[in-house]
């Protein structure tokens, strides 16, 4: 058998494969620095040089003195509640007689109105705190 149709076959294959292994590198592997930037509002994006790219990522003016989302609590408000008011909440618990709200001991009932009312105030300065944008 003849060696020929082998070599032939490997020289076209040699050939095909050639302008893949002379091609130049890509950009990022060629000892180039590239720096990645969050700008806020309108803020100008720096202008790359001949030795760094720059790349910009544009976020609202709002967000730029927030915590960043990915450090940001996640969960319930109540399981993000502080640890100051569980333990007031914790002194108050179980307490009967007057102004307690209780059906317990005598005058029980009469702190059921302002606990209902500490409450709405609570709960109206949680929305407020939460549906308004940080200050500039």
């Amino acid at each position: 058998m003849s060696k020929l149709p082998y070599l032939t076959l490997s020289a076209v294959t040699l050939a095909a494969m050639l302008p893949a292994l002379v091609a130049p590198a890509p950009a990022f592997a060629q000892n180039g620095k590239i720096s990645e930037i969050i700008v806020y509002g309108t803020d100008p994006c720096p202008r790359s040089t001949d030795d760094e790219v720059v790349v910009c990522a544009r976020k609202p003016e709002a967000e730029r003195y927030r915590i960043p989302e990915r450090y940001r609590q996640t969960g319930s408000r109540q399981s993000r509640e502080s640890w100051a008011n569980r333990a007031i909440a914790f002194e108050t618990y179980g307490r009967t007689g007057i102004n307690s709200c209780s059906p317990v001991g005598p005058g029980g009932f009469t702190g059921c109105t302002q606990q209902l009312i500490n409450q709405a105030v609570k709960e109206r300065k949680e929305q407020a705190a939460g549906a308004a944008p940080p200050e500039e």
